[in-house]
């Protein structure tokens, strides 16, 4: 518990806090991407 006091209390903290959901989003979207280009057979 004291991990994500001090993960959400610090600038730091919050900060990579922020790149981690960044780099997963980006990670979902290139995975929609990619499984819609190999699906679309043109």
């Amino acid at each position: 518990m004291a991990l994500w006091q001090e993960l959400l209390s610090d600038d730091v903290g919050r900060m990579s806090l922020a790149v981690i959901v960044f780099v997963v989003m980006m990670g979902g979207y290139f995975l929609r991407m990619f499984i819609h280009k190999m699906n679309n057979n043109e």
